[in-house]
């Protein structure tokens, strides 16, 4: 009699165990461990692929800062994602339209384009926030940056991150300039500036007379001598100091433990660096608007330093 109940054993746990896989799946997982900071890690580069004959290769690169074309795809949806041939998935960039100007925060989350020579592939959530939809190739700038916590969040969870700051319009001619070289385009040289060469006056003929001029001997006298005055010399005045530019407007860079770190980042970006409290930090300005504080923050973004941010002096 035993033998029957040794059977039946390992068949009830059999049972037990695919009615409990079966009810489990990825649905299944709380929407706070789907969209944790776990969701981030670990980074995936994968093996070389090929696209219309020509190899990627995934790198993680930290400071990947490029031009080209975007296209749009239909995947992400209303969500701001986007697909890369070669940043880690996921990883976080800032994409900037080279002709408004307006700049977010995408989250790379697949590989492409799988087609054609483009840089990204846009969601439509991310192409409609950016102002691209409808554009057919649009030029774009991709610039990969490492976002804050709560960024990384509203990203994983299908919603937009409000828009970084337009990008001066100095900065996207030199980022225009820069697609038009790599892409073989000819770019259009700088018109020279044509002075216009004055016009020489005439000069007025002089008619001969009837009757040739009498010439008179010279009469020579004689020289009068002056005594030599001397002029005192003019006392030279105080220089007054001229009052410096008033500005109250700084880039904030950032801040450094290490007075050597703050002092080889503000070589590199042509800042300032002041002591305050336990830190050091490094500044650029002062300048009298945020306006013209703008350059200045591109700058410093473009040089690595992503935290950068206009502030007023305290």
């Amino acid at each position: 009699m035993r033998l029957p109940v040794n059977r039946s054993l390992p068949l009830a746990a059999l049972t037990l165990l695919a009615a409990c896989g079966g009810g489990a799946s990825v649905r299944d997982v709380p929407p706070a461990a789907a969209n944790g900071p776990a969701a981030d890690y670990p980074m995936v580069l994968g093996a070389p692929f090929m696209v219309d004959g020509v190899t990627y290769t995934p790198v993680d690169t930290m400071n990947y800062d490029a031009v080209g074309q975007a296209g749009i795809d239909s995947v992400g949806g209303g969500g701001i994602s986007a697909a890369h041939r070669t940043l880690p998935l996921p990883s976080y960039a800032e994409v900037t339209s080279l002709t408004s100007g307006r700049t977010i925060l995408v989250r790379i989350e697949r590989r492409g384009p799988m087609a054609g020579a483009g840089l990204i592939d846009l969601s439509p959530g991310a192409a409609a926030q950016l102002g691209l939809a409808g554009t057919a190739n649009p030029s774009v700038r991709v610039r990969r940056v490492n976002p804050p916590e709560a960024e990384r969040l509203l990203l994983r969870s299908g919603q937009p991150v409000a828009p970084r700051m337009d990008t001066p319009k100095s900065l996207l001619a030199v980022l225009q300039r820069k697609l038009a070289l790599q892409s073989g385009t000819a770019v259009p040289p700088l018109e020279p500036v044509v002075e216009p060469t004055p016009t020489p006056s005439p000069i007025p003929s002089s008619k001969p007379s009837g009757k040739p001029p009498v010439v008179k001997p010279p009469v020579v006298k004689p020289p009068v001598v002056k005594p030599a005055v001397t002029k005192p010399e003019p006392k030279p005045e105080p220089a007054v100091a001229k009052p410096a530019a008033k500005g109250s407007t700084f880039v904030q860079v950032g801040a450094f433990s290490s007075k050597a770190n703050a002092e080889a980042a503000a070589r590199k970006i042509g800042g300032s660096v002041s002591q305050a409290g336990k830190l050091w930090r490094v500044r650029m300005g002062p300048y009298t608007d945020p306006d013209k504080a703008k350059p200045a923050l591109a700058k410093a973004r473009s040089a690595g330093y992503s935290d950068a941010r206009i502030q007023h002096a305290n």
